[in-house]
């Protein structure tokens, strides 16, 4: 039925009017790649254009943008689809846009669009969707206030909303409050998914009861329904790499790539994950080879994958011959593939090939990103290259983050960068570098000025706008500065 549908689909694609879009929209969207910039880039063309496509194609897209975290392009697709072409939208379509709002915006946005739809759609999946939002988040005190509203409207509550809540205790620490909800859902008669089992699973391993995780693990061989998923023996091997049993770790691996029949990607990028996580170098290449020859096209994401697993496992020759065959093979040049190998060279003291690669992709047209800039920064903070280091603040606030927001240095990177220019006495390297800082951030902080006003004393340089400089920044410095503020004050 699902291949009967694929092929209908293909064919209405080919035999469409002109007033449609020439080839399926998720093609379109990825056709330079899937990077955050190839992605908006193809996304604009689009939405300019007057060419129409078909929901499913829009459905698609949404949830292969979701899939890669792109949740910007994903958001607008959504808004201009839905909002300003008119095109049909169910409540699960509500939902979905609600999360993306969520991701994309924050929580108050996802809040105030759940509150701006119509009672109708206020069912169990905007309710769901808006826990999963909280619990996403941490949101604790709001998650658990919203379970008990969906419960007083009598809203069916699955195994869905009863996995996120479990997700949100796992994730703040609060294990055994996950046993507490699996005797809820098995008093109210829930069934268990394979992903309530892996949260319990995951639950118990935290609370160091492997012998309760292999309990558990028996339990859903018997009564789950979805028992053999691959994903649940990748949870099962993550467990036990955790706990130092790797042998039962590469057990559980070789059930995972036995309930592999449909050579899912995702499978395959684990197994080559978790096996590079217990050492076994062989058994990577091997996995490796076998992705190879499952697919036609090795994507950019199993290329990262492996070049990061063989970088972990000091295999950098390994690392590089897989760099020059994705290189050979790719049609447009990925950052995040080559950082990998940057990343690599900088911690083996490597720099001439780390700069050497940055500029090679660089003229394929993979410009640097804030992580490559990152990369060096670290480098050069550590070998004390503070001059080259700002450089590498400057370069990643102007590049900014993948999702078009703002980059900013950390604030150990900016209390060594100041500390730097404090014991050189340096006051116009520590101005021209609070000078790039506000490019990234509102507020510098006080510890920022505590260390300017320290820099001008140790140079004995004077700064007759000070005071006014801290009013405007409405910047509270410390006593001891207050007092070598008076000293550099004067004029």
């Amino acid at each position: 039925m699902a291949l009967m549908q694929q092929l209908g689909r293909t064919k209405n694609v080919t035999r469409r009017s002109k007033k449609y879009l020439e080839e399926a929209l998720y093609h379109r969207i990825f056709k330079d790649g899937s990077s955050e910039i190839s992605v908006r880039h193809q996304l604009n063309q689009f939405l300019k254009s007057s060419k129409r496509v078909y929901k499913w194609e829009v459905d698609d897209t949404l949830k292969k943008l979701r899939d890669r975290k792109l949740y910007y392009p994903a958001l607008k697709l959504s808004e201009t689809m839905f909002n300003k072409r008119g095109m049909d939208k169910t409540v699960s379509d509500q939902a979905i846009h609600l999360d993306l709002v969520a991701k994309a915006r924050g929580i108050p946005a996802a809040e105030n669009y759940f509150i701006d739809l119509p009672e109708s759609s206020k069912n169990h999946l905007t309710y769901g969707a808006l826990l999963n939002c909280y619990c996403k988040d941490l949101m604790t005190e709001k998650a658990e206030a919203l379970m008990e509203k969906m419960k007083e409207l009598n809203l069916h509550v699955g195994a869905m909303s009863y996995n996120s809540l479990m997700t949100l205790y796992t994730k703040t620490g609060q294990p055994e409050r996950v046993l507490n909800i699996i005797q809820e859902m098995k008093s109210c008669g829930i069934i268990l998914d394979s992903y309530t089992y892996n949260v319990w699973m995951r639950a118990l391993a935290s609370l160091n009861d492997i012998s309760g995780v292999e309990r558990v693990i028996e339990e859903m061989k018997r009564d789950a329904e979805d028992a053999d998923d691959w994903t649940t023996y990748s949870n099962v091997a993550s467990i036990y790499v955790d706990a130092g049993l790797f042998e039962k770790a590469e057990k559980a691996l070789k059930e995972l790539e036995k309930r592999n029949a449909h050579k899912d990607l995702s499978a395959f990028q684990f197994l080559i994950t978790l096996y590079g996580r217990v050492g076994n170098l062989h058994e990577v290449y091997r996995i490796w080879r076998s992705l190879r020859l499952a697919f036609r096209k090795t994507a950019n994401i199993s290329y990262l994958n492996m070049i990061q697993v063989l970088v972990n496992l000091k295999d950098l020759p390994g690392a590089e011959k897989c760099y020059r065959e994705w290189e050979s093979g790719c049609s447009t040049c990925d950052i995040r593939i080559a950082n990998a190998l940057i990343g690599a060279y900088v911690k083996e003291g490597l720099l001439e090939k780390a700069l050497e690669l940055k500029d090679k992709a660089h003229r394929r047209g993979a410009n640097p990103n804030a992580k490559t800039w990152e990369i060096f920064l670290d480098y050069y903070l550590k070998n004390r290259d503070i001059k080259l280091a700002v450089d590498c603040v400057a370069n990643a606030i102007s590049t900014g983050r993948g999702d078009g927001g703002k980059w900013a240095p950390s604030s150990e990177t900016i209390g060594t960068v100041m500390q730097h220019f404090e014991q050189e006495k340096d006051v116009d390297g520590a101005e021209g570098f609070l000078d790039i800082l506000k490019k990234a951030v509102d507020r510098v902080g006080e510890e920022v000025f505590d260390s300017l006003i320290r820099t001008y004393a140790a140079a004995g340089r004077t700064s007759p706008v000070m005071h006014r400089r801290l009013k405007m920044e409405r910047v509270e410095i410390c006593e001891a500065s207050k007092k070598l503020l008076e000293v550099i004050s004067m004029e």
